[in-house]
């Protein structure tokens, strides 16, 4: 796939069409406490475009634009995470958005193995590195292989979204996958406010 790096924000009038692929790279998995890094995206057309953020530079117009749109789906897998990502260092809102995390769980109840690279293998056939998933990515210059990674976290979820569709609609559970995405806004805010591991629908 290739990848097109941008520094600080997408660039002005470019149009990535109406289903976008979004993933990001942080320096950890604490919101508070780590910043995020690099977001990366794809129009599911072989291009990947790369918005690498130096620390406490967060304008990105373009991008919290696109994020907000609701007139763009935003395809991700776990989107949960991501997704707190961008409202604790964006403060944006990305909606609407599919994830293909939760759309496997709904429908591969044959199997625990939800990760992006499970689903790659299985339903598409491809390997997919994982090699440099614990690298820096607050380094001030991105490896290639670093950016090859990040890339391949969004060249194939449009794809995932199509396979993964079919089988909701197989299944009935289209509806319900539906109303689990709309609610990822919810959910992320309650992580932010201190319920993330806190079942409050639990008795």
């Amino acid at each position: 796939m290739k990848v097109k790096l941008h520094k600080q924000d997408l660039p002005d009038g470019l149009d990535l069409g109406p289903v976008v692929a979004i993933d990001s790279e942080t320096l950890g998995l604490n919101p508070y406490r780590d910043r995020l890094c690099l977001v990366q995206l794809s129009s599911g057309d072989g291009t990947a475009h790369a918005v690498q953020f130096a620390p406490d530079g967060y304008a990105a117009p373009n991008l919290k634009r696109m994020l907000a749109d609701p007139n763009v789906l935003k395809l991700f897998h776990f989107a949960r995470f991501d997704m707190a990502m961008f409202r604790r260092h964006l403060d944006v809102v990305a909606a609407p958005v599919y994830c293909t995390k939760i759309a496997s769980k709904l429908v591969r109840t044959y199997t625990d193995r939800h990760g992006l690279k499970d689903l790659v293998k299985e339903l598409l056939g491809v390997d997919i590195s994982k090699e440099q998933q614990s690298s820096d990515w607050g380094a001030a210059e991105l490896t290639d292989k670093q950016l090859a990674y990040a890339a391949n976290d969004v060249a194939y979820l449009h794809k995932l979204k199509a396979a993964l569709d079919m089988m909701l609609e197989r299944e009935g559970r289209t509806q319900l996958a539906k109303a689990c995405f709309n609610f990822l806004p919810a959910r992320v805010a309650l992580d932010l406010a201190g319920w993330p591991e806190v079942d409050i629908f639990a008795h």
